[in-house]
């Protein structure tokens, strides 16, 4: 399913694909995805892989508490940027 292997190319990089991959359905996975995208291509670094990894963590934890909607993702994606802005460096 092409869900499925655009979520495991997302994660696979990242080291997560095989704590996550098959722990949600279809549509979930889509929702994860699209949640994804959008709030890395509203970020200023949203390309950047490190960003992205971060987003992509938190709609994980997000999805493993159970809420699967893609406006609860999409938030809990934006936390993660949140914590990278106020991150010290």
């Amino acid at each position: 399913m092409l869900v499925e292997s655009s979520y495991r190319f997302l994660f696979q990089e990242w080291g997560t694909a095989m704590l996550t991959y098959g722990a949600f359905d279809s549509r979930t996975l889509a929702a994860m995805n699209l949640a994804l995208d959008r709030v890395c291509e509203k970020a200023a670094q949203g390309e950047n892989h490190s960003v992205r990894k971060r987003v992509a963590k938190q709609i994980i934890k997000c999805a493993r508490a159970g809420k699967t909607t893609l406006s609860d993702l999409t938030a809990a994606g934006q936390r993660g940027l949140i914590k990278i802005a106020t991150a010290p460096k």
